[in-house]
């Protein structure tokens, strides 16, 4: 029987923002351990404002606590002072719904948004008192589980984690519940390596410890083995084919504090079919898959009246791509009419189109206008796949600023594949092309563009997995070289800490020998990484001298396309034949169409799955039309 953990008030008081860990928030669910047969804590590696913000978790949150049989609380990383606090007091890592320790939870399952937060994973095992090696672990230890994106290269994690999810987790984790389960009624046979063994045959599921990876003399990765009979060779992601009625948390928890996002969320859909060959999420993800405009505005309904939110985001990968927004924003602004309730869309598409979607929704709150061209010309954006023209975004900001707008935020990246300063210049030129614009439509001069200019990571899975990351110096050049043609106060200019972007890739390419690397990083003090005022790159570097690895090893080489992946055998059903012709495309500057509404492009995605595209804009006499491959 677990012993909640109890802490001082008066201790509590002495650090910033005590609400972070007190729990008790409306629409949490608090369960009593000795009535249920499974226990789960969902860790999220980051502080409370940044976890509470996290969809995922909500709804595996909510999903399984729909079950009687199951209780699943939240756990989130403590911010150094508390941490303080709890290793000077002998507090160990404890959930926020019944303050149990997290050691004393039958399952310890973390969320990897991002490469950036992977020491504190390990920051939270050992708060935790659970050893922070797979191997060490005994059976009387929680099984130690992942899964999101940076699970589909999960080889820097590997010694650390028992079993990494890949995929969309809504059906997969009623299996796992259910087996974990009947293993525990059935006396746990042949231990926590039984269990393992169970879930390896289970879609999407994979466990490292049954794989051994090779290396050649020259210390190329090889590729893995699999030592487990059983054991696939290759894990396929999971995926939901029917997210109409897929489950969907209708009571959000309402934080204590203001988080990030502290709004009501809707998702739209799953996937994305652009294109954009730099962007893992749009392939991870595929196929696309709509929600009915019926089904959202009947969710939207229930969760303001749950949790008496103000605002409500529609949320996807391309939020304004829904086909059916017009239809859906219209509801939701008749359904909420004099509860002062907004709707909002986190980003836009690059036409007049979405303009006047903006112009609906932003009724009620009104904000800034963001768009993202990518890249400053038009050759470098048909590299990378992106698909608009200048006509197009300055279209949607003429259309913006004759509507009452004055404000515009433009996205870019740097350190693409192919890139020039001639593609740098032209971003430089892009804002002043926008901001000339507002002066000729409205005759004012008080308009503002904002440019913010973010480091390119290659990153597994994509069409530029194989393209070496520009050195830090060359990256700082290039950030300087565009500060440099920016000179009018009418623009603000912003860009991302080269060192940080070169971290991130060196996990995002890397294989089971990153995991030495971040042990050194960890036990030097390094954590809460991909926050400013706690990266400590220098630091990191020693962690790597150490640990005898070169990053550039990972970051900066360019791979043979015939080269042996660590990730080769995560896959997310997207060919790598099909990714090797995107990069070849891009190299020559080649468009590929959007699949969603022209023919098929050969991902092999739906076919490799056994799923199909979902379009809702046009079909039978229920608005859906299904295609397939």
């Amino acid at each position: 029987m677990s012993h909640p953990v109890e802490i001082d008030p008066i201790l509590l008081s002495k650090v910033s923002k005590p609400a972070r860990y007190v729990g008790g928030e409306w629409n949490s669910v608090v369960k009593d351990h000795d009535a249920v047969k499974l226990t789960v804590a969902y860790c999220f590696p980051d502080v409370y404002e940044v976890a509470m913000s996290h969809l995922g978790l909500r709804i595996l949150y909510a999903l399984l606590n729909e079950r009687p049989d199951v209780a699943a609380e939240r756990v989130y990383a403590p911010w150094p002072d508390m941490e303080e606090v709890m290793r000077s007091q002998g507090y160990p890592l404890f959930s926020l719904e019944t303050k149990t320790p997290v050691r004393d939870f039958d399952m310890v399952g973390f969320t990897l948004q991002y490469e950036m937060s992977f020491t504190n994973i390990l920051n939270m095992l050992d708060l935790a008192g659970i050893p922070l090696f797979a191997k060490d672990r005994g059976d009387d230890m929680p099984l130690v589980a992942a899964g999101g994106p940076c699970a589909y290269n999960a080889e820097p994690l590997a010694d650390y984690i028992d079993v990494f999810f890949l995929g969309e987790s809504e059906e997969s984790t009623q299996v796992l519940a259910d087996t974990i389960i009947a293993w525990k009624e059935q006396g746990k046979p042949g231990g926590k390596k039984g269990l393992l063994k169970q879930l390896s045959q289970q879609p999407g599921n994979y466990v490292p410890s049954f794989y051994e990876a090779h290396y050649d003399d020259n210390g190329d990765f090889q590729g893995l083995t699999v030592t487990e009979p059983g054991a696939p060779a290759e894990i396929e992601k999971c995926v939901v084919s029917d997210v109409e009625h897929v489950f969907f948390p209708t009571k959000p928890i309402v934080p204590n504090i203001d988080i990030v996002h502290n709004r009501a969320v809707l998702e739209l859909f799953r996937g994305c079919s652009r294109g954009c060959r730099f962007c893992q999420a749009g392939m991870l993800y595929r196929p696309v898959r709509e929600k009915s405009p019926e089904h959202l505005a009947d969710l939207a309904k229930q969760i303001i009246a749950n949790s008496g939110y103000n605002e409500i985001s529609l949320m996807s990968l391309s939020s304004a791509d829904y086909s059916c927004l017009p239809e859906l924003v219209d509801q939701l602004l008749d359904e909420f009419k004099g509860q002062k309730v907004s709707v909002s869309l986190p980003s836009l598409r690059v036409d007049s189109f979405s303009v006047d979607i903006a112009k609906k929704v932003q009724q009620v709150r009104k904000s800034g206008l963001t768009f993202a061209p990518e890249a400053g010309t038009q050759r470098l954006r048909d590299v990378i796949n992106k698909g608009v023209t200048e006509e197009d975004l300055l279209a949607a900001c003429e259309n913006a600023f004759q509507n009452g707008w004055s404000t515009v935020k433009l996205y870019f990246m740097m350190g693409l594949p192919t890139e020039t300063d001639e593609d740098l210049a032209g971003i430089a030129d892009l804002a002043y092309k926008v901001l000339n614009l507002y002066r000729k439509v409205t005759h004012k001069n008080n308009g503002k563009v904002t440019v913010s200019v973010s480091s390119f990571v290659p990153k597994s899975h994509t069409a530029f997995q194989w393209f070496g990351q520009l050195p830090i110096e060359e990256i700082e050049r290039k950030q300087q070289y565009i500060k440099g043609l920016i000179n009018d106060k009418h623009i603000s200019y912003h860009y991302h800490d080269a060192k940080t972007g070169r971290l991130e890739a060196t996990f995002a390419r890397g294989d089971r020998r990153m995991g030495k690397v971040l042990y050194q990083a960890w036990k030097l003090g390094c954590k809460f990484d991909g926050w400013t005022e706690m990266f400590d790159y220098d630091m990191w570097m020693k962690a790597f001298d150490l640990a005898g690895i070169d990053p550039d090893y990972y970051v900066a080489r360019t791979r043979s396309l015939d080269e042996a992946l660590p990730w080769d055998h995560l896959s997310n059903g997207a060919a790598k034949a099909y990714l090797k012709r995107e990069w070849q495309k891009a190299t020559v500057a080649e468009l590929t169409h959007d699949c969603r509404r022209l023919p098929c492009t050969g991902c092999g995605v739906c076919p490799h799955l056994g799923v199909s595209i979902i379009d809702r804009k046009e079909g039978d006499d229920h608005g859906k039309t299904t295609f397939s491959c």
